[in-house]
């Protein structure tokens, strides 16, 4: 909350909307080089209240296991569409299920296949024009974040001090 509240420098808002290369996710042996991904913090802000969909492609990289279980913090999301092979964008959208889809907190990708989730974020990310569309200040009791950049990837720092 106080790196969105004072600013970060930990984190960009720039994550993509489509991934950064596009190959066959379901297909067999897949190069090893599309294993190694990029360090990054970028993010994706909502504004609040927006309805957000994001479809998670699993994939067949490195042979890997079956479904992959994910779970995100804050909403209650909507598990909307499902398939096996490659997401596309034209067509499985019309057979998303918008009448009584299931309420999830946790979901599984398929190896494979896809996952379509749909939710309203209704926990702001960044300030909207009203005060019940804005984050809270952070409360005076609160103590000072300490954890700089290069402790989420694997550094140690002696002195703390010096990350506040």
């Amino acid at each position: 909350m106080q790196k969105h509240q004072w600013g970060s420098g930990v984190y960009t808002a720039d994550f993509p909307d489509i991934p950064a290369v596009m190959y066959n996710f379901a297909g067999d042996d897949l190069p090893t080089s599309l294993a190694e991904a990029a360090i990054g913090t970028a993010v994706k802000l909502l504004n609040y209240n927006e309805i957000v969909d994001i479809v998670f492609q699993g994939t067949n990289l490195l042979n890997a296991s079956g479904t992959h279980p994910m779970h995100m913090h804050g909403y209650s999301l909507y598990a909307v569409g499902l398939g096996l092979g490659n997401f596309n964008n034209e067509t499985d959208p019309r057979a998303y299920n918008l009448v009584d889809p299931p309420k999830v907190s946790t979901f599984g990708v398929p190896k494979r296949g896809w996952l379509a989730i749909r939710f309203r974020a209704t926990n702001p990310e960044k300030n909207g024009d009203t005060e019940e569309t804005s984050m809270r200040p952070p409360p005076s009791y609160m103590p000072p974040c300490i954890a700089s950049k290069h402790k989420l990837f694997g550094e140690t720092d002696q002195n703390l001090e010096s990350d506040i």
